[in-house]
């Protein structure tokens, strides 16, 4: 599992499309810490509002389009390794369980990497490391990789998750979103399966995020198990 989880680590790094993806969040955390204080002329918020606007700009891109830059990193991590013919060789050496933790695991820290890299530079304008708004961005991203895993694993050509990741990391937020506001008695009990409705409270419920992401990590395992390669 941590051989696996390394290869999916160091390999996110080598590629293009993460390099853009690092860049644009780390300018996104520098413009948004350097003139935060520019931002909030005219506009009347509370003290700890204040204090948190550093991290506006990056909550916002996160928010908006945080599972599209993990579904378009990750969305063949698993089926790529079928189509290349590779997991017929991966699943005679280590168990199943193995391959989708150290897949997971690889890719997490990536994320996790590139996270606190940007809350780090965010915190030498602000001085301050704001723990909290860290740990919700995690929970997030940790959803999203969960969920990109699955969509992997249920779809078996790289090309079809490759078109179905732009659509999903652009419609998912959209929908998360109005499903948490909506007053549509009929539909608005499915905001209890999206993430984003823990993390408008102001509390620790984003928590209960980890385990909806290690339910479809769960549901993920029983798909792959039946799989044949």
């Amino acid at each position: 599992m941590i051989a696996i989880g390394k290869r999916e680590f160091i390999s996110m790094f080598k590629s293009i499309k993460s390099i853009l993806i690092i860049a644009i969040l780390l300018t996104t955390s520098y413009y948004s810490a350097k003139y935060s204080q520019v931002l909030t002329t005219g506009i009347s918020m509370t003290e700890k509002e204040m204090s948190d606007i550093h991290t506006g700009g990056l909550l916002l891109l996160l928010l908006l389009f945080g599972q599209l830059f993990v579904m378009g990193l990750s969305h063949d991590s698993i089926n790529k390794e079928s189509h290349e013919r590779t997991m017929r060789f991966l699943v005679t050496r280590t168990s199943r369980l193995r391959i989708i933790l150290g897949k997971f695991a690889g890719t997490w820290l990536f994320w996790f990497t590139c996270i606190l890299i940007s809350f780090l530079l965010i915190g030498m304008f602000s001085l301050k490391f704001n723990f909290f708004i860290f740990s919700q961005v995690i929970a997030l991203s940790t959803f999203q990789i969960a969920l990109t895993i699955l969509l992997s694993i249920m779809i078996p050509k790289p090309s079809i998750t490759m078109f179905l990741g732009i659509l999903v990391g652009l419609l998912f937020p959209i929908l998360s979103l109005w499903l948490v506001f909506t007053d549509n008695n009929w539909i608005s009990w499915l905001k209890f399966a999206s993430p984003y409705y823990y993390l408008v409270a102001d509390n620790y419920l984003f928590l209960i995020i980890f385990g909806l992401a290690g339910l479809i990590l769960a549901a993920a395992m029983a798909i792959f198990n039946r799989r044949e390669f």
